[in-house]
């Protein structure tokens, strides 16, 4: 059987794409490990049916973390078995390119985004500098790879010469999820970093008869409750913190409208496809989202978001009132969204993702 080691800086117990990906590899037959990162105030690892491992580092976040992260998971590695690495996005690709070349293993790129033009990494010009010289330096070493939509891979192959495969972030279909009513709030969930517009939806929050659940944590967060605290908002705008994947499923279910919302800063944001936008299309809830081009290109087949270009405040406010108070608009969307997960699911992408793994072997 083969052996497959994924490296992530994350914490393994809140990354759905992740245990999908290696939940789908180890029921084929593959032995399946995934290496993360252990926080100061990590749960317990929840089993799975792959191995986990997580590295305690002394600094928790800057250029001195993922230098000692790297260290770490570099030595880790060089004491295992293995027939191939898939480092998943551009902070642990240094290690996963030395050890494929030193054991002579197939390496692999899962490019969740396009990591130098996130807001974070691009609005910070020496940040910037060193991320894109590790990318020219390694991604067109890494020959195999897939990411979560056309946009990103197209642009991979302009850069780069390599054409990686797509293979999106869906969850799996379960067909019995139909949610028998929904509350009246509006949901948020994922990273709660730079560049997602929190800057201009919570003041919107001022002129909406809804309450706006925020789940999930991010180096915006801090700077997410001034802003509600600045807005008079502490009765609008709940904050639930880092959720498990079971946690977040019942705030999804239940909420009256979901959220997508990027700035247009970085083309990663841009040619974004996140996880969250088919996540609300499973539960069967209308969104607003930002209309850039993978997420028009599936709303022109399946409306199932309310698609906007303008994130200010007024915009944002205007067109939430209107999910809210327009029933029929919102129970059209509604119907697109369980038509759409039944084309936009895991059982379909896994298929893509199996054969990948059989080529790599072949």
């Amino acid at each position: 059987m083969k052996r497959i080691f994924f490296t992530v800086t994350n914490d393994l117990n809140y990354d759905q794409r992740m245990d999908r990906i290696c939940d789908t590899l180890a029921t084929a037959g593959y032995l399946v490990t995934m290496v993360g990162r252990e926080k100061a105030n990590s749960l317990p690892i929840v089993p799975k049916k792959y191995v986990q491992k997580r590295l305690r580092c002394l600094f928790s976040k800057g250029q001195l973390f993922y230098a000692e992260f790297n260290i770490r998971l570099l030595f880790h590695l060089l004491f295992k078995r293995m027939d191939a690495i898939c480092c998943v996005d551009l902070d642990t690709i240094l290690p996963a390119l030395i050890i494929s070349v030193v054991k002579k293993v197939q390496r692999i790129y899962d490019a969740h985004e396009l990591f130098c033009e996130m807001k974070e990494v691009v609005s910070r010009p020496p940040v910037y500098k060193i991320w894109k010289r590790i990318e020219h330096f390694c991604v067109p070493r890494f020959v195999y790879g897939y990411t979560v939509s056309e946009p990103i891979s197209l642009e991979f192959q302009r850069m780069y010469g390599v054409k990686y495969e797509q293979i999106l972030n869906v969850p799996r279909l379960d067909p019995n999820i139909l949610p028998p009513g929904k509350q009246q709030y509006i949901l948020y969930q994922g990273a709660v970093n730079e560049g997602r517009s929190f800057e201009t939806l919570i003041p919107a929050m001022r002129n909406i008869p809804a309450i706006l659940v925020i789940c999930g944590d991010g180096n915006f967060m801090q700077k997410a409750k001034q802003l509600v605290e600045d807005n008079n908002l502490k009765e609008k705008v709940t904050f639930t913190g880092m959720l498990r994947p079971e946690e977040l499923k019942t705030y999804t279910h239940d909420a009256k409208i979901g959220l997508t919302l990027f700035e247009n800063m970085g083309q990663s944001n841009y040619f974004s496809l996140a996880n969250r936008f088919f996540d609300y299309i499973h539960a069967g809830i209308p969104q607003l989202c930002v209309g850039y081009p993978a997420y028009r290109k599936i709303n022109t087949h399946f409306c199932v978001a309310l698609l906007i270009d303008d994130l200010s405040p007024e915009v944002i406010s205007m067109s939430l009132n209107n999910l809210l108070a327009n029933n029929v608009l919102y129970s059209a969307m509604q119907a697109a969204c369980f038509q759409a997960r039944e084309v936009y699911n895991w059982q379909e992408e896994e298929k893509k993702l199996l054969s990948f793994y059989r080529r790599i072997f072949a």
